[in-house]
């Protein structure tokens, strides 16, 4: 059975953890570096993403949560998750705050404004439904959530969200500090997947439908299978190469013989 970690520093993994409990699923609180060995995935909850990178740092996790990522483990980041995956983030407090990285995106820490313009809404998301049935479309609670601008062209979208009328202006500090504007789009990325990495701005472990924790699961089918692939491919290849070797020594032992004669 996986082991599914929970990065459990601030936010809202208590909730992680119960919808992974719902559909079967062993799920691990992780504080420190040495318990994310022997894990199969992990998934980074929302939360106040400036005191969850605070306290990640205490525990030293950067470096070990890197390497997670790195070893093509399945992660999926939710809401301040998404923010702690993305290669750069615009939209922090002054002195900004330190990223794990790993998935091509630039992602915009409070998109849609404060706690207080936080809301809930339908998404369209056909994919989801395609590979774990159910309708089209899911709940998609955004509570004080960021959004991704830009995505890189190995990234696949998964759900976009129209952009609330009263959303502020979004605007980031240019090289020589002038303010300007840089989203103007109707709609915007909220959910997205690259390799390893899945990502969503908004909170599916608060709402009863488990989809998404079961599509974040088969990630980890296939890289398992990937991973089993690629070790038999491996094998074969080794098996080739002896099966070479071992008949140009023959070749070679009846060449010298052949000399001796």
């Amino acid at each position: 059975m996986a082991v599914v970690g929970v990065l459990a520093l601030q936010g809202s993994y208590n909730e992680h953890m119960a919808a992974l409990r719902r559909i079967g699923v062993r799920g691990v609180e992780v504080r420190k570096p040495e318990q994310l060995q022997g894990l199969d995935s992990l998934i980074i909850p929302g939360g106040e993403s400036t005191t969850m990178a605070k306290l990640a740092n205490y525990h030293n996790l950067f470096p070990a949560l890197r390497e997670f990522v790195g070893a093509g483990k399945p992660v999926w980041g939710t809401c301040a998750g998404l923010i702690f995956l993305a290669n750069k983030a615009v939209g922090q407090k002054s002195g900004g705050q330190e990223l794990i990285g790993g998935l091509d995106c630039t992602v915009h820490r409070n998109f849609f404004g404060s706690q207080l313009q936080s809301f809930e809404t339908e998404l369209s998301v056909p994919m989801l439904a395609e590979k774990e049935g159910g309708n089209n479309t899911c709940r998609g609670v955004f509570i004080r959530a960021p959004a991704i601008l830009d995505v890189g062209s190995d990234v696949e979208v998964l759900a976009d969200c129209p952009v609330p009328a009263d959303r502020p202006s979004i605007t980031i500090s240019s090289g020589e500090g002038v303010e300007e504007e840089v989203y103007s789009k109707d709609t915007v990325i909220v959910a997205v997947k690259q390799g390893n990495i899945l990502a969503t701005a908004f909170h599916p472990e608060l709402t009863s439908d488990s989809r998404w924790h079961r599509f974040f699961l088969d990630m980890d089918k296939e890289s398992h299978t990937k991973a089993f692939s690629a070790l038999s491919l491996s094998s074969s290849s080794r098996d080739v190469q002896d099966g070479s070797k071992n008949r140009m020594a023959n070749n070679c032992g009846h060449y010298y013989r052949h000399l001796k004669m």
